[in-house]
């Protein structure tokens, strides 16, 4: 469904050009999880990012990322991916205070999300909104629908912003690193929310540097080492046949706990 081919992203800071990902590609297939791994600044977030064209205007991007019958998202018009974007393909951020509107109400959000790609009516809206955020298992959707994102927990505020991404059903979701200022709770059952949209068919990009939500969540994995794809395997094969030195030796580096 989503195929990135030789992907290049460069930053230009004053005089200097500053590599960040060099001839990356992967693909995303219907009804999976593919795992983006590596360690912080290995370029998986500037990837995620460079598909919805969500990269600063210092940025220097070249490549294809193919999805559906579009030939190359990067050649599309602000408008044009804006279409796209919340609509066939959400992204879900790692902070979710940074995304939310602090001055909207957490129905609100939701509801101009929708109303954004769908031409309904605000009723029909709140209702679609209602039900999303029973999806994601946002206790008392009524009460909450109300409120404003700093009555909210960290754990629901990130359910809201995945509320906000599936609401209008994207064939991709993107998740940087969605469970990260979580506890372990919390962050399981958002996991499971992951597992339950693929079972439904939906496509998951999910960034991350913990091998733990790899090994419970992940149908393949790409592993990311200075800016590049150093291998690609499903996730029975990553754990037990790493075909790298590098993948080999960050799989030591997990904790052992007796």
């Amino acid at each position: 469904m989503l195929k990135v081919k030789n992907l290049n992203v460069s930053f230009k800071v004053k005089d200097e050009v500053i590599k960040a990902v060099e001839n990356v590609s992967f693909e995303v297939n219907k009804g999976e999880i593919v795992c983006l791994v590596g360690e912080s600044g290995s370029g998986k977030s500037v990837s995620c990012h460079s598909i919805l064209k969500l990269l600063p205007r210092n940025s220097i991007v070249s490549g294809r990322i193919s999805f559906d019958n579009i030939e190359n998202l990067l050649e599309l018009s602000d408008k044009e991916i804006r279409k796209i974007r919340g609509n066939k393909i959400s992204m879900v951020f790692q902070e979710p205070s940074a995304v939310l509107n602090p001055l909207l109400t957490v129905g609100e959000q939701i509801v101009e999300t929708i109303l954004a790609h769908k031409n309904i009516s605000k009723e029909e809206a709140k209702e679609i909104a209602l039900k999303t955020m029973e999806i994601v298992n946002i206790p008392e959707q009524q009460k909450r629908f109300n409120q404003y994102p700093h009555e909210l927990s960290g754990g629901l505020k990130q359910r809201v912003a995945i509320a906000i991404a599936i609401v209008n059903n994207p064939d991709i979701l993107l998740a940087d690193e969605p469970t990260t200022a979580l506890d372990v709770t919390v962050a399981a059952k958002i996991l499971e929310l992951f597992v339950k949209l693929k079972e439904k068919g939906m496509g998951i990009l999910l960034i991350t540097h913990d091998l733990g939500v790899v090994a419970q969540v992940a149908d393949r994995v790409y592993l990311m080492y200075k800016g590049e794809i150093l291998e690609c395997s499903n996730v029975y094969e990553f754990f037990e046949n790493p075909k790298t030195e590098y993948a080999k030796k960050l799989l030591q580096s997990r904790p052992i706990f007796v």
